[in-house]
C-alpha cells in the first residue's frame, strides 16, 4: 500500500510550508531514510527523509507551492502500484472543497447592470466624455442627486489617460525584459525569502532608522583572546571568539543603557529589564535570528556556548518559532566576508541593531609611538522614535570602551 509523505508542522505558529525542491521525481527509486525533498515555513527550513523504501509514485505539491501542515505532498510505493481511490478521491474533495469555500468568499457582489438612459450627467458633460471615449457608468457624479458634471468628467479623462500611460509604460518594461527571456530565471518569492522581504520593507516603513558609525581599537582584544585560548579550551572545552567578545560588551552596555534594549509598539516605548540578544546567522538560502533569551544572567563562557549552539541549530534547521522570537536587540556580523562598513536594518520591532564590519590593520599613533593596531568598524543602526542620536551614541561609546579595554568583561 502507497505510503503518504505529508507536510509536516514546524512550529505551534505554522499556517503553511512550502516545498523548496524535490530531491527526487517520479519514478525514481528511493531508499528508507533518504532525503526527498526540502520545505520550508517562514524563517524555518528542514529536509524531510523517506519513511519507507520504495519509488515516487505521484508528487502533489510542486516546487514553489505552499499548503497547510498534514497535506500529503507525494506518494512512495511499489513500482506500478495504483494508489488507493479511496485516499485520493477523499483528498481531491478536500481539496475542491476549500477551492470553492475561498471562490465563495472572494466572489465579489453582483453588480447590478446601469443603462445610460439613468445616468444623470449635463448635455456639455456627456459630450466631453463621448469625444474623449470615456464610458460615463463608470463616473462617480459629484452633483446634486449624484448627477456627472463637467468636473467629474475632466476628473475621469485624467484618470483615463494616466492609465493609459501606466500600461504602455508596463509593455515598454516587458518588452525590455523579453530580450533577455532567454538567459533570465525567474524565481518564486516564497518561505523564508519572503518573510525576510517583507519584514525588512516592513522595517524601513514603519521606523525612523539612523545609523552611527564608530572605530574600535581591538587589538588588545585580540591579545587577550590568543592569550586565554589555551585555559579555556582545557577548562571549558569551548573557544572564544571575537563575536562571543562583542556580544558581552553589547549586553553590558544595554544594562548601562536601557533605552537602547526596548521597542516602540502601539505608540509606546517598552523599556525592557531583561536582554534577549538576537545573534543573526546567514544560510544558503536566507537569514536567520536565533536569540539569546535572559542573557543579561550569562558569563562569559556560557553565553559564548549559548551563542554556538543556537548558530549551529540554525544551519541544521532545528530551531523551534520561540527560539527565533522576543529578542530585544540584535547583533549582525559581516566580518567574515570581508566587509568593513555596512548599514543595518532594524529587526522590528527592536529599538536597536549593531553591525561588526571586518578588523583591519593600521598604523595608529600611541602617544609619541606609531604602532600597528587593528580597527575595527561598527555600525549601530536606531530607531529614532525611541531615542536620539546623544543617547544613542553614548550606548555605542560603552561598546567600544569594553572592547578596547576587554579586562573590564571580566571583572
Amino acid at each position: 500500500m502507497a505510503v503518504e509523505i505529508v507536510m509536516p508542522k514546524l512550529g505551534m505558529a505554522m499556517k503553511e510550508g512550502t516545498v523548496s525542491v524535490w530531491n527526487k521525481q517520479v519514478g525514481d527509486f528511493v531508499e528508507k531514510g533518504e532525503l526527498i525533498a526540502s520545505i520550508n515555513s517562514e524563517k524555518i527550513e528542514m529536509e524531510i527523509e523517506s519513511p519507507a523504501e520504495g519509488v515516487v509514485l505521484e508528487i502533489i505539491v510542486r516546487e514553489g507551492q505552499g499548503v497547510p501542515p498534514g497535506t500529503v505532498i507525494c506518494y512512495i510505493g511499489q513500482a506500478g502500484e495504483k494508489i488507493v481511490e479511496v485516499e485520493r478521491n477523499l483528498q481531491t474533495a478536500k481539496t475542491e472543497a476549500a477551492v470553492a469555500v475561498t471562490e465563495v468568499e472572494q466572489a465579489p457582489p453582483p453588480i447590478q447592470a446601469a443603462t445610460k438612459d439613468r445616468v444623470k450627467i449635463s448635455p456639455v458633460a456627456r459630450k466631453m466624455a463621448e469625444a474623449a471615449g470615456v464610458d460615463i457608468e463608470q463616473i462617480r457624479g459629484t452633483g446634486p442627486g449624484g448627477r456627472i458634471t463637467k468636473e467629474d468628467v475632466l476628473k475621469a479623462i485624467e484618470e483615463f489617460a494616466r492609465t493609459v500611460h501606466e500600461v504602455k509604460d508596463e509593455e515598454q518594461s516587458n518588452n525590455r525584459l523579453s530580450h533577455h527571456s532567454d538567459s533570465m530565471q525567474r524565481l518564486p518569492v516564497t518561505g523564508m525569502r519572503r518573510v525576510i522581504a517583507e519584514r525588512m520593507q516592513s522595517s524601513l516603513q514603519t521606523s525612523a532608522q539612523l545609523t552611527l558609525t564608530m572605530k574600535v581599537d581591538v587589538t588588545d582584544l585580540i591579545a587577550m583572546q590568543k592569550q586565554a585560548a589555551e585555559t579555556v579550551h582545557t577548562h571549558y572545552e569551548t573557544k572564544l571568539t571575537i563575536t562571543d567578545f562583542i556580544a558581552r560588551a553589547v549586553v553590558l552596555s544595554l544594562q548601562q543603557h536601557k533605552q537602547m534594549n526596548s521597542a516602540y509598539i502601539d505608540d509606546h516605548i517598552h523599556v525592557f529589564d531583561a536582554i534577549h540578544l538576537g545573534m543573526a546567522v546567514a544560510l544558503d538560502k536566507g537569514l536567520v535570528v536565533p536569540v539569546i533569551h535572559n542573557a543579561q544572567n550569562e558569563s562569559l563562557i556560557t553565553l559564548s556556548k549559548r551563542i554556538k549552539e543556537a548558530a549551529q541549530r540554525a544551519r541544521q534547521g532545528q530551531l523551534s518559532s520561540d527560539e527565533m522570537t522576543g529578542s530585544t536587540f540584535t547583533i549582525s556580523n559581516l566580518g567574515a566576508y570581508g566587509v568593513e562598513h555596512f548599514t543595518p536594518i532594524l529587526n522590528p520591532p527592536e529599538a536597536g541593531i549593531l553591525g561588526v564590519g571586518a578588523a583591519y590593520d593600521k598604523p595608529v599613533y600611541k602617544g609619541e609611538e606609531l604602532q600597528r593596531r587593528t580597527i575595527m568598524p561598527l555600525s549601530l543602526t536606531f530607531d529614532h522614535r525611541v531615542l536620539d542620536g546623544a543617547p544613542a551614541a553614548a550606548f555605542l561609546q560603552a561598546v567600544k570602551q569594553y572592547l578596547e579595554e576587554p579586562i573590564l568583561m571580566l571583572l
